[in-house]
């Protein structure tokens, strides 16, 4: 695949992705928001329902969204259809799998619903698990079409609901090599504008370059696999909207309280916990989250931070979901060398769990969502660009790439040189994703667009760290990473 400069930027973005587009306009799809719909449905949607322009049918849409994506209200209607009209019924939602070891049975829920209300009420035929084996044990919940029908147990005493068919909501064949390839047809300010779009907004919203990147900078988590990141903006920065609602991978905890149970592992439910089944986890709004046994959950986020292990009484668990944490900041402490996390919750205050985060993104350099700011163009879908994001955490080679590249000082603190590494292979994956080896490596790009920002993001967590517990940490600096130049 090679790139065609005498095309326009539209031009090469159709005959490369085509089939993988849609067209964004806040202003024709804006009757999405009041259907509660993530924005990789949304897409596919749009997808199905537009012309060749871009132009959609909404009465299509919201027919076929009645219809076929039912609200938690309609399932007395289903209740209905099953129990007095001993039917079936059909349609699109979540559905998470679990076992019961001592009964042998599959059992399913629906989190939409709140179904079942007790376990045990709702169990899966074991055909339909082993047709759908690979999608339906996934650790999440997934998307799919369900069809159910209510019967006697095997006792014949209550009614029962049985999932008796399944097929996967997967509209994209994602093909890793021909994504990766694509990126030889674009230069790169024109990729950072496709990563721009593909999460929802218009690279012409935004003033330079350093902003989009700054934006990107949240994408990371997507990529690599245990990044561990601390993000405080001004409000209406759209950092819950990146975190809730681009990917079905990741989980977004705003405001209440959690627990160790809910994070890591319940004994008592003997379920596993938000980090053995995401690919990230976001504390939104983290100044105002609970934690219900802080002593405890503090020793076990140090743990995990630092090796993606977890011990909950007897159990131990691993997990590779990274931890964000997200918070409003006030313009007085948008300085690095005061103490930015002087309100985040009192488990944070403490320089050894800060410590194993790594890297910290400036949210003031990231404008406040504007209109102008809305994707208004052909751009690739969300999903599609979400299971690529997801497809790359297990892709090896960009760390590989990164490891010969970078050249460590003898006395450069591990911590320091491990978080550089990663946020730095996060970058080479969504910018650079063709390079695969040393030999397709621009160097000076890379230092620029790679090296240099995961220096800065971990150089503001090791000055914090300064402020908190100068004792330990003051007058530390990140280590002075360089480039092996002799590779090239």
């Amino acid at each position: 695949m090679e790139s065609n400069t005498m095309m326009t930027f539209e031009e090469k973005l159709k005959k490369v992705f085509g089939n993988m587009l849609v067209y964004k306009s806040s202003e024709k799809t804006k009757f999405f928001s009041a259907l509660s719909i993530p924005s990789f449905m949304r897409d596919w949607l749009v997808m199905r329902f537009s012309d060749s322009e871009g132009n959609i049918n909404e009465e299509e849409v919201l027919n076929y969204v009645k219809r076929t994506i039912p609200k938690k209200d309609q399932w007395n209607g289903f209740l209905v259809d099953m129990l007095h009209g001993n039917k079936s019924v059909r349609f699109l939602t979540k559905v998470k799998i679990d076992f019961d070891t001592k009964k042998k049975q599959a059992l399913f829920s629906l989190p939409v619903f709140d179904v079942p209300s007790h376990k045990g009420d709702a169990v899966v035929e074991w055909g339909v698990i082993e047709k759908n084996r690979d999608y339906l044990l996934s650790p999440t919940e997934v998307w799919g079409i369900v069809e159910i029908q209510s019967e006697l147990d095997p006792n014949g005493k209550n009614y029962i609901f049985k999932l008796i068919n399944f097929t996967p909501f997967c509209p994209y064949k994602i093909d890793l090599k021909y994504f990766v390839n694509a990126r030889n047809c674009f230069t790169t300010e024109e990729w950072i504008d496709i990563v721009i779009s593909a999460i929802d907004y218009s690279p012409t919203g935004y003033k330079s370059t350093d902003e989009k990147l700054a934006v990107i900078k949240r994408l990371i988590p997507f990529v690599e696999k245990r990044v561990n990141l601390i993000e405080l903006a001004p409000k209406e920065t759209g950092k819950s909207y990146v975190f809730s609602q681009l990917s079905q991978y990741g989980w977004l905890v705003s405001g209440g309280s959690i627990s160790r149970a809910k994070m890591f592992y319940d004994i008592n439910k003997k379920t596993q916990g938000l980090v053995s089944r995401y690919d990230y986890v976001a504390f939104d709004e983290i100044q105002s989250i609970k934690f219900t046994d802080s002593m405890e959950m503090q020793g076990a986020l140090k743990g995990y931070l630092e090796s993606g292990e977890y011990r909950v009484g007897d159990h131990k668990g691993v997990g590779d979901a990274g931890l964000i944490l997200l918070g409003n900041i006030g313009t007085d402490l948008m300085d690095v060398n005061v103490n930015m996390f002087e309100r985040l919750p009192e488990i944070f205050h403490e320089s050894a769990l800060i410590d194993r985060f790594h890297g910290f993104i400036k949210g003031w350099d990231i404008p406040k969502m504007k209109e102008s700011m809305k994707a208004h163009t052909w751009a690739l879908n969300t999903e599609y660009f979400v299971e690529i994001m997801h497809a790359l955490r297990d892709e090896s080679v960009y760390r590989a790439v990164v490891d010969k590249l970078l050249v460590l000082p003898a006395d450069s603190a591990t911590r320091d040189t491990e978080a550089i590494k990663r946020i730095c292979t996060a970058f080479l994956k969504l910018l650079f994703p063709n390079a695969t080896d040393i030999s397709k490596v621009n160097i000076d790009e890379f230092e620029k667009y790679c090296l240099n920002p995961a220096i800065e993001m971990r150089g503001v967590i090791k000055t914090q760290l300064g402020v908190i517990d100068p004792g330990e940490f003051g007058g530390k600096k990140v280590p002075a990473i360089t480039v092996n130049s002799e590779l090239f």
